[in-house]
């Protein structure tokens, strides 16, 4: 007992004392593509009769974070599209200007199913020299008496600049 006592706490040491891994920086750019999932439902629970498990509807919050301290990005296109890959809307009117290290953000009611389990947003960003990419990602969240989810989905580059 006292042995495998001592391994796990060596275990757990060891553990807590390996180096932090700090994540690559990406390289600056000049503009990208993104590709954002969203849930605007998540499927839980067990199947009914029907052989269909239970919806609960989620609220999408998109945000969009310049990162660069010293240089504004514009963001040119922010598209929702439904499961089946079709457009339903585009959030800009007109381009969108970050200035550095300044936030935006898009919302998706929690009551529009519209999209689907496979919903995403395609953004588009660019700059006119190159910049630290932006942070853009989904909060996806259900807050509701004592029963709460939210989770996060990164935005990932489809396409740079050309």
């Amino acid at each position: 007992m006292r042995s495998a006592l001592f391994a796990v706490t060596l275990a757990a040491i060891c553990l807590a004392c390996q180096p932090v891994l700090a994540q690559d920086i990406p390289p600056l750019s000049k503009g990208q593509m993104l590709y954002v999932p969203v849930y605007s439902h998540i499927s839980h629970g067990n199947l009914d009769h029907r052989g269909k498990a239970s919806e609960l509807l989620l609220s999408t919050m998109l945000s969009l974070r310049n990162t660069d301290p010293a240089l504004p990005i514009t963001v040119t296109s922010v598209r929702y599209y439904d499961t089946e890959g079709k457009m339903l809307r585009d959030y800009l009117a007109k381009p969108l200007v970050l200035a550095p290290m300044a936030s935006s953000e898009v919302f998706v009611e929690h009551k529009d199913k519209s999209g689907g389990s496979g919903a995403n947003f395609v953004v588009e960003w660019n700059s006119e020299r190159p910049v630290n990419t932006p942070v853009v990602e989904s909060v996806n969240a259900y807050f509701f008496g004592t029963q709460s989810v939210a989770f996060t989905s990164p935005g990932r580059p489809i396409a740079a600049q050309r």
